[in-house]
């Protein structure tokens, strides 16, 4: 068999991914705060990006129109949309950039809704809005300074308080600090009672009985039923066992349960109001106001820049007699900044489109509350606004909308069905807001149990599986029936 080479023409069609549609990808998914961040990002990097500050200006209509189909095809491609079509060389899009008309360009942003100007006066100076917070160890601090200290009980304290978990806890023992600090240990545990002396009481304990004891110390209660309970029966008192209780103790129901009320006033974590993260504020993205009988919708641009083209690049760009060199750096980033503008419009529309569809298929939840809401999924809403679904997952990702209801992630609005005994399927999140209100309703005395609660869902129409109620009242962090139970 002879071997020979050939040649062969062959024409085909494949989609690639470029970093203009990476970025393009990257901006649908991000958040209001990340987009600011990304964009001021850009106007540093990129010479020829400044922010506008005259918005009477317009993108001519070829380069809008040549923009946006772009990105169009960035957002709807499937299935992952991130591919586009290549259609023509590069150095057709150069010469296009350089013949725009650069007097009559703007950044492209959909005009969605209101712009509200506030003048300088109106806003708050930086010093007014920032706080330092008050930790325990603060807290603690600014009490010690008012007691006077010797130089080595002034030493033990500082070590005691570096000790202290979130919760006020003391992770060590007297002797462990008196090792680590060569401060004698009668000094340290001198140290140590002035710290559990101090607010919140409780504090610097070393397990849960100690600082329940301290607690009813600086309370002056004396009762013996309530010490046993705290010092004794902490596992049976958990689980709400008053009548095994009253059994142990010898002791009425009555009194029992009364002295079960002293500890449950107590605090079993001191550290509680200084502890935790930081709370997050979240700004949202959208603003859905209901005018008459429609709702309307107004996109979030507070503090988002306005980009456009600086005027000596706009120039530099057009000018033939400068350096190839000089002139194709100037295209290649005109290039990417119109891309950025129009990447950020698209996002804007998207962000419009999915919001409007959102409305239209969860309109009585805007109109009435959270028990109304319906079972919804991405491809609902991908097939209502002719978009692929991933393209619609990346939009509600990180995006929260201000509406009738309150505020809500965009997540929030896709959720899973239950079925109903008969009709129309319900959605997941009515289903939890129809469990909290039935616990909330209940008799603290004998609460209702998953079981019981399963059957009167049942009984209004809606088939759930006992499991299934312990996994939504969990998800809520509900406690069990056994630990609701209030007794007295």
């Amino acid at each position: 068999m002879a071997i020979e080479l050939k040649q062969q023409l062959k024409l085909t069609q494949q989609l690639v991914m470029t970093p203009q549609l990476q970025q393009a990808i990257k901006l649908l998914q991000l958040s209001q705060l990340e987009l600011q961040a990304t964009v001021e990002q850009e106007l540093q990097e990129n010479p020829v990006l400044e922010e506008a500050l005259d918005l009477d200006d317009d993108l001519p209509g070829d380069v809008r129109k040549e923009a946006e189909s772009n990105t169009d095809s960035a957002a709807e491609t499937s299935p992952d949309a991130s591919a586009e079509r290549q259609e023509g060389p590069e150095v057709s899009d150069l010469d296009k950039i350089a013949d725009v008309d650069w007097e009559n360009y703007m950044d492209a942003y959909p005009q969605t809704g209101m712009s509200v100007m506030r003048e300088d006066d109106e806003r708050r100076s930086l010093e007014a809005t920032l706080t330092n917070r008050e930790t325990l160890v603060d807290h603690l601090e600014w009490q010690l300074q008012l007691s006077g200290l010797e130089p080595a009980e002034r030493e033990a304290t500082e070590w005691i308080l570096g000790s202290l978990d979130d919760d006020g806890y003391l992770q060590d023992t007297v002797e462990g600090l008196a090792r680590r600090t060569g401060v004698p240990e009668d000094a340290v545990a001198r140290a140590l009672a002035r710290v559990q002396g101090l607010d919140p009481a409780g504090v610097a304990a070393r397990d849960l009985r100690e600082c329940l004891n301290l607690q009813l110390d600086q309370l002056g209660v004396v009762d013996p039923l309530v010490r046993a309970l705290v010092n004794e029966h902490l596992n049976l008192l958990q689980k709400r066992d008053i009548r095994g209780l009253a059994r142990i103790l010898g002791a009425t129901v009555e009194d029992v349960a009364a002295a079960a009320h002293v500890v449950s006033q107590l605090e079993p974590r001191p550290g509680r109001a200084w502890g935790g993260e930081e709370p997050v504020y979240i700004v949202p993205d959208i603003y859905i106001h209901k005018l008459g009988d429609d709702f309307h919708i107004v996109l979030n641009e507070d503090g988002l820049p306005k980009l456009k083209i600086n005027n000596l690049y706009r120039q530099v760009a057009r000018d033939r007699d400068v350096a190839k060199d000089t002139r194709d750096y100037v295209q290649d980033k005109v290039r990417a900044a119109l891309w950025l503008i129009k990447s950020i419009h698209q996002r804007q529309r998207t962000i419009y489109k999915v919001t409007e569809s959102i409305i239209r298929h969860q309109r009585e939840f805007f109109e009435r509350g959270v028990q109304f809401l319906k079972p919804l999924n991405l491809r609902d809403v991908a097939d209502d606004i002719g978009m692929h679904e991933s393209t619609v997952s990346r939009v509600t990702t990180n995006k929260y909308a201000h509406t009738p209801q309150g505020i809500f992630e965009l997540k929030y609005f896709f959720n899973s069905s239950i079925n109903r005994v008969e009709g129309d399927a319900i959605a997941s999140e009515s289903v939890k807001e129809r469990i909290r209100k039935i616990i909330a309703n209940e008799d603290a005395r004998r609460p209702l149990s998953d079981q019981r609660i399963a059957e009167m869902l049942k009984n209004a129409n809606i088939d759930i599986a006992r499991r299934t109620v312990t996994k939504y009242r969990e998800a809520m962090y509900i406690l069990s029936s056994t630990k609701r139970r209030q007794v007295g």
